[in-house]
């Protein structure tokens, strides 16, 4: 079974393109280099004054997974110049069984 991980944040709109490159340096490289992470993608959407992201990772398990966010899994994991960046810190993130056809 694969498990989708989905990850969202909010910056301003005119730090969308800097972001999304502090992003690729940060929790991005940290996904791809982590063991059973099997693919990652983000998802962007400008509204306004606002810029809507989502990391969407795809994972081979649960364990693989607590591997990059630690044991409590379901809580967002932030690093620390987020706080440059994003208008809000979401608690948690949302875990999805995936299936293809």
């Amino acid at each position: 079974m694969i498990i989708t991980r989905i990850w969202h944040g909010v910056t301003h709109a005119h730090h969308a393109d800097e972001y999304l490159k502090y992003l690729e340096a940060s929790g991005l490289a940290d996904y791809k280099k982590t063991p059973g992470n099997l693919g990652v993608q983000v998802l962007r959407s400008i509204e306004g004054e606002v810029c809507h992201f989502w990391t969407v990772t795809r994972w081979d398990s649960y364990e693989s997974i607590k591997h990059f966010a630690g044991d409590d899994y379901e809580k967002a994991r932030y690093y620390p110049d987020d706080a440059r960046y994003l208008l809000e810190f979401e608690a948690n993130v949302v875990h999805c069984d995936t299936f293809d056809f």
